[in-house]
């Protein structure tokens, strides 16, 4: 099976030096130096600018390392925004000039190795006004999440690429259940991936996986050593995007969606797809929202006039989707967030050799209302319900899916298949596989699975048959269809 592993590594621009050199050290560096190590590994690579901006000014010595990789041809590049803003948000000049920015310093920093020809929009956001833009600067392809493809999950085709309708775009679609199984450590070996993959992997020519490149080493320590394994299989045929368009000359048009890699299928149905950077609902958002619009308004209109080249680089700075995101409060929430993306934009605006003072009032103005409502939700425990609202509202508890709703057969089957799952676990002595199903039964049992971001059933379907399962559930309904008395209460002797 061929396999494009897409990696997305990022840091704001205003990144305090602590949390930057953590990760340097801890995702960056490991990771540079895995594929420096490891000649024949491959992989796509989105890295905003700013960042690479960074890396050349505090560790000349990982470009160095990333240029030589780079030109040894393991890395297909993927453009972005320079700052990961959300691009679907933004005025179309604005959208061409953060990916023009993108382009223009990681050619300068990176050199003829920067061989962008498809772009991943920050978060996966996609919008077809993105489309006309792409296709004016020359882009090739862009890669969104799978459901995109028509607003629901397990669409795609297995042995076909992909075509816009109606444009010169191929689009590529990242898939969930593989990208998830990875980042969330559910498999910690190749055998493991492969295993759980099952059916899928047999059946399908290619995948396409998409994670952030922090979560390899920094959001999750360790794991870093299971990318390099998945990068050094010889099971996969480890490709790049642009050489799939070959491999599968087969394209299907599509007309895809509105969405992020965020979005679920009732996100799109409810039309709330950039719901963590843009809810309806959200006043801190309206206000961060007015804030930028305002800034962006003026610093675009004087900047040249007044030759500000300092105050549009904070302006693009303040752009990045961090200060929405981190607002939100499903369950995202930093106070240092808000504030620091909220002063950005008001800096930018001082910054302006002559700004007009009336804005600047009515910008610091947001900026205070912006840092009162964040203060006040946090003290009166309204991020708390926030986030407990949103765990809560859209998961039932497997046992009131199955027991609650008549079909006692199915829970039993899938505690069954557990139980079994961790005893040939610990027999093979993979002692971490056990104790994920140890937990797992204990989370259905508890009704606590509605916390999980990948479902222990769902685990269970990738690592099981689905004939053994669907054996297993007959087997169990025909013993309850024995058993069951024609009455609902029990009746004591």
């Amino acid at each position: 099976m061929y396999w494009v592993n897409f990696l997305h590594i990022y840091q704001p621009g205003n990144q305090v030096k602590e949390i930057f050199d953590r990760v340097v050290s801890e995702c960056y560096a490991p990771l540079i130096d895995s594929l420096l190590n490891n000649p024949k590994t491959k992989i796509s690579l989105n890295i905003n600018a700013v960042l690479t901006e960074r890396l050349n000014k505090d560790y000349p010595e990982l470009i160095e390392k990333l240029k030589t990789v780079a030109s040894r041809g393991q890395i297909e590049f993927t453009d972005s925004a320079k700052y990961h803003a959300l691009l679907p948000l933004l005025p179309d000049d604005e959208i061409e000039r953060q990916l023009t920015l993108n382009r223009e310093t990681n050619q300068k920093i990176l050199g003829d190795g920067y061989n962008a020809m498809g772009v991943f929009p920050p978060e996966m956001a996609f919008s077809p006004r993105l489309l006309p833009i792409l296709e004016k600067m020359g882009y090739k392809w862009i890669l969104v999440d799978e459901i995109a493809y028509n607003g629901k999950l397990n669409q795609l085709k297995k042995n076909v690429t992909y075509k816009i309708h109606g444009s010169n775009l191929n689009i590529f679609f990242r898939e969930r259940a593989p990208s998830n199984l990875i980042m969330s450590a559910m498999v910690r070996h190749e055998e493991d991936l492969r295993n759980y993959l099952k059916e899928e992997y047999g059946s399908k020519d290619y995948m396409v996986t998409g994670m952030d490149g922090e979560t390899f080493g920094h959001h999750r320590p360790g794991l870093q050593t299971l990318l390099t394994e998945l990068l050094n299989s010889t099971e996969f045929e480890h490709t790049f995007f642009i050489d799939l368009l070959k491999t599968f000359p087969e394209s299907v048009e599509v007309n895809p969606v509105v969405s992020t890699w965020a979005s679920s299928q009732k996100d799109i149905e409810e039309q709330i797809q950039f719901i963590s950077w843009n809810e309806p609902n959200n006043l801190i958002q309206k206000l961060q929202w007015e804030l930028q619009r305002l800034v962006m308004t003026e610093v675009k209109a004087k900047w040249q006039e007044q030759k500000a080249n300092v105050a549009r680089e904070k302006l693009d700075i303040g752009l990045a989707s961090d200060q929405f995101f981190w607002s939100s409060g499903k369950p995202w929430w930093s106070l240092e967030a808000i504030e620091l993306g909220a002063w950005t934009l008001l800096d930018s605006l001082k910054s302006l050799p002559s700004p007009d003072s009336k804005i600047v009032g009515q910008a610091y103005e947001i900026y205070l209302n912006i840092i009162a409502m964040a203060f006040e939700w946090q003290r009166s425990g309204r991020v708390r319900q926030l986030a407990k609202d949103m765990k809560d509202a859209p998961r039932i508890p497997f046992k009131d899916r199955t027991v609650g709703a008549g079909e006692p057969w199915v829970y039993d089957t899938f505690i069954d298949l557990m139980r079994q799952e961790m005893k040939k676990a610990a027999e093979k002595e993979n002692f971490e596989e056990a104790v994920l199903w140890r937990d797992a039964i204990w989370k259905l049992e508890t009704k606590n699975d509605i916390f999980d971001a990948i479902h222990a059933v769902d685990l269970l379907r990738h690592h099981v048959p689905n004939i053994d399962i669907e054996n297993m559930i007959k087997k169990y309904k025909a013993d309850y269809d024995h058993l069951v008395s024609g009455q609902p209460e029990q009746r004591a002797i």
